[in-house]
């Protein structure tokens, strides 16, 4: 607050500061809970592969081409996330989907997957 007063109103510098000041309980939220990690690298760097993919993702065909792809994608990083290989996670759901009845397919999600024997 000392730091704000010091520098003259409507520049970047006086923007940067007041926007610190209105977030800061959000802002310091990791000193008072040891869970909350300082910074969102880890999630950066997982959803990195999709923003670099938007352009290309655009030109997917139709909305609808683009909505499967979208699922795919989701589906494919769902089961890294899950530890799982990607290729070898893929292959094997669709290998065991047209033979799964309905009423287990949420055996066939990332997070409840395991490869048949």
């Amino acid at each position: 607050l000392v730091q704000r007063q010091q520098v003259p109103g409507g520049g970047a510098t006086f923007r940067a500061i007041d926007y610190s000041l209105n977030r800061w309980s959000a802002l310091t939220h990791y000193l008072n809970d040891p869970q909350v990690p300082i910074d969102n690298n880890w999630v950066e760097n997982q959803i990195r592969p999709v923003a670099l993919g938007r352009k290309n993702w655009m030109f997917a065909g139709s909305l609808r081409a683009g909505k499967r792809a979208a699922a795919i994608m989701s589906l494919i990083h769902s089961a890294r996330l899950n530890g799982h290989d990607p290729y070898g996670f893929m292959k094997d759901v669709l290998e065991r989907l047209p033979l799964q009845p309905f009423s287990r397919i949420g055996e066939l999600l990332p997070h409840n997957w395991k490869l048949a024997q």
